[in-house]
């Protein structure tokens, strides 16, 4: 296993181990809130996922991801990941990031083809190796897919 491959898996074992954002929070007065629930059949995993929105300068932004779920490391780590890094997004940025992620998960194990993708996903390129497999895809895509139906829940996208 390379040095690459072992970093990433720490990656997801402390986001699995130390999960960001567990625990369904109310969200601040004035907010749009969605929350979500997905469960992949195949596995079992589930999360429920809440997201609240805010009126910011630049548009609309994620002023905070909570969640609860259980099932395999890489679904909780996925959606932990996600949680770090779409708070404080607009929602413009949030969709540009889902679809890079979604890229490396169409990847085949191969990664991403610019630094500035890589960048932008910052540790979630720890997921690079889950793309080699597609029942564990599913997995990694859980949360996204989550986040996806509580935005559109909290009626954000709409505007």
């Amino acid at each position: 296993m390379s040095a690459l491959d072992q970093m990433y898996q720490q990656v997801i074992l402390d986001h699995a181990k130390h999960p960001h954002g567990r625990g369904l929070v109310d969200a601040p007065a004035g907010d749009r809130v969605g929350e979500s629930h997905q469960v992949n059949p195949t596995c079992g995993d589930e999360v429920t996922l809440r997201v609240a929105v805010a009126a910011g300068d630049g548009g609309q932004v994620v002023d905070g991801v909570s969640w609860e779920g259980q099932g395999c490391s890489i679904s909780q780590a996925s959606v932990s990941v996600m949680t770090e890094l779409v708070t404080g997004l607009t929602l413009e940025e949030v969709a540009e990031v889902d679809a890079v992620f979604h890229r490396l998960m169409a990847s085949r194990g191969k990664g991403l083809d610019s630094a500035e993708d890589e960048d932008l996903l910052g540790d979630a390129t720890a997921f690079t190796g889950t793309s080699q497999f597609p029942a564990r895809i599913k997995c990694a895509l859980l949360g996204w897919a989550a986040l996806k139906d509580s935005l559109a829940r909290s009626g954000a996208l709409a505007q």
